[in-house]
């Protein structure tokens, strides 16, 4: 998670960054006093909201309704044109021009040109202002120019150049037909001249373009956003504002959903799994989803490296211990799916028969044998520990998979909770954490890609992107490079199940089973309804 805090939802990149707008303390009261504010579950950002630099969902989903990008998508992940009049590629997608629309503008006043999109994007790019999601950027030319030491900062990509006010090109440094897509993406969002000024000021009140404008961050209490008057975009508000509370107790909130104090939650804690759907104090929603919940074990954990024997026959070994349909059925409550595959159901060109999905489904007996061969290689007498975040409901997943693997493995595991996202996030970002440690994906845009190359490639490890165990495979990632060069999606996504045939042999991370888009509202709520990220459909709810 990407982008990730939902109930048992990862980190991702997924919805990645930032708030925008300047709301003045006047318009905030004028739309509180209209009473068609939504208040949203979420979780305290990891970091100031600057773009580019957020990969979890304490941040992002304030993030995603403050920016307008290039496109918007949809309830179901279409495509369409937002702030792009149009986004044209050459012969072999080596190069896009890209032309605005007319009279869009920051909330400062100031106008959305396309300077405000490649000063943005070579920020982003540019290794020397360490943004979490700069691996979005690496198949722009002159990308590579931008990770070598002794930079300034404020260097720009070689592969955009501003035509005019409204048009810009941008030569990428191998083809891309995910391009059109990937711009979606809160990473791909334009900035103010204001921004540079003051990074770390905007990163506390930033300035946006989208459907709501920021009015005021209360840490650890609440984020406030209200409707951008001047927005004439594709997600105009139905409401006035939406307020982001911010929790560290799951079931705190789903009380508050059920006594009304709280309008919308993207997830319901374990305790009430089996209940929800019948409770006659909420408005229940369970549908397919496409977040992946998985979880990692450092690339180069001794014993446990994915370019070593020992450390696959390990990383099977545990996979094949863990019974996932005893945990979605049991400790879920059936609101999720088994997973067979590092993508979703709902991603084009999933497939649940690929070579190598067998390391995926429960098998005591021969996890251990795997194991054994692998103690013949090397004896191992340590303890796995799980890493996970306390405050968004993973316990019991955690709680069930040590027992499991006690049970069905006979090794020495145990959890290791810590009390908030943010913490827990700032230990993986860190790479504090000496054990396996909870991760999933909250898609971008919805392509195989997203899920693959933002999470396994060498281009996103060691801090430049998702890649949060840093594994690192030479075929992983000439594969990712066909698959951009492929001439359709269809055969893209061949070479994508191709890739992910290696994930499945050397496990980087452990795939557990998608999260279906589960969430509730309060029964004064109208227009709930869940996307293709898993997300409520903030513009669309009223009261």
């Amino acid at each position: 998670m990407k982008k990730q805090a939902f109930a048992i939802a990862a980190a991702v990149c997924a919805v990645a960054t930032m708030l925008g707008g300047c709301g003045s303390t006047g318009s905030a009261s004028k739309d509180a006093a209209s009473g068609n504010i939504i208040t949203a579950y979420a979780s305290e950002p990891q970091n100031p909201l600057i773009p580019g630099n957020t990969n979890e969902t304490g941040g992002g989903k304030p993030g995603d309704l403050l920016f307008a990008r290039l496109v918007s998508f949809d309830a179901k992940g279409n495509a369409s044109n937002e702030v792009a009049e149009s986004i044209t590629p050459n012969d072999d997608a080596t190069q896009y021009t890209i032309k605005l629309k007319d009279g869009w503008k920051f909330t400062d006043g100031t106008p959305v040109t396309a300077e405000s999109f490649t000063k943005a994007w070579s920020y982003v790019a540019n290794a020397k202002n360490a943004q979490k999601c700069s691996s979005f950027f690496s198949t722009i030319a002159g990308f590579d120019d931008l990770q070598k030491d002794g930079l300034k900062g404020d260097e720009q990509l070689s592969g955009l150049k501003v035509v005019d006010d409204k048009t810009f090109t941008v030569d990428m440094n191998q083809p891309d037909a995910t391009f059109p897509i990937k711009v979606g993406y809160l990473a791909f969002a334009p900035l103010p001249e204001s921004f540079y000024k003051d990074p770390k000021a905007f990163g506390q009140a930033p300035v946006g373009n989208g459907p709501y404008k920021f009015s005021k961050w209360d840490h650890n209490k609440e984020i406030d956003l209200v409707k951008n008057a001047d927005y004439k975009g594709n997600d105009v508000p139905k409401n006035d504002g939406v307020t982001f509370k911010i929790y560290t107790d799951d079931k705190a909130a789903y009380a508050d959903i059920q006594a009304g104090n709280l309008d919308v939650m993207e997830s319901v804690p374990a305790s009430a799994t089996k209940t929800f759907q019948k409770d006659p104090k909420v408005q229940a929603y369970n549908k397919a989803g496409s977040v992946s919940q998985t979880f990692t074990i450092p690339s180069n954990l001794e014993h446990f490296q994915t370019n070593t024997e020992e450390g696959q026959l390990r990383r099977q070994a545990i996979s094949m211990a863990i019974n996932r349909e005893q945990l979605t059925d049991k400790v879920l409550g059936g609101i999720a799916t088994p997973a067979k595959d590092f993508t979703s159901p709902l991603t084009p060109g999933y497939s649940d028969s690929l070579k190598g999905v067998d390391n995926l489904k429960f098998n005591a007996s021969k996890a251990k044998e795997l194991w054994a061969k692998a103690d013949a290689i090397s004896k191992y007498d340590g303890q796995l520990t799980f890493a996970y975040n306390a405050d968004g409901g993973a316990k019991p997943i955690y709680d069930a998979i040590v027992n499991q693997l006690k049970n069905n493995l006979g090794i020495d595991a145990a959890t290791n909770p810590m009390p908030t996202f943010q913490e827990f996030r700032d230990a993986v970002t860190n790479r504090q954490i000496k054990g396996a440690f909870r991760t999933g994906w909250q898609p971008d845009y919805p392509s195989a890609e997203n899920y693959l190359f933002q999470l396994y490639s060498s281009k996103a490890a060691d801090g430049n992107g998702s890649n949060d165990g840093d594994y690192k495979n030479a075929d992983f990632d000439k594969l990712m490079d066909e698959a951009y060069a492929a001439q359709s999606t269809d055969a893209a996504n061949k070479i994508y199940q191709q890739s992910q045939e290696i994930l499945l042999e050397q496990l980087p991370a452990i795939p557990l089973y998608y999260s279906n888009a589960v969430g509730v509202a309060s029964t004064g709520v109208k227009g709930f309804e869940m996307n293709w990220q898993n997300l409520p459909v903030y513009e669309e709810l009223t009261k």
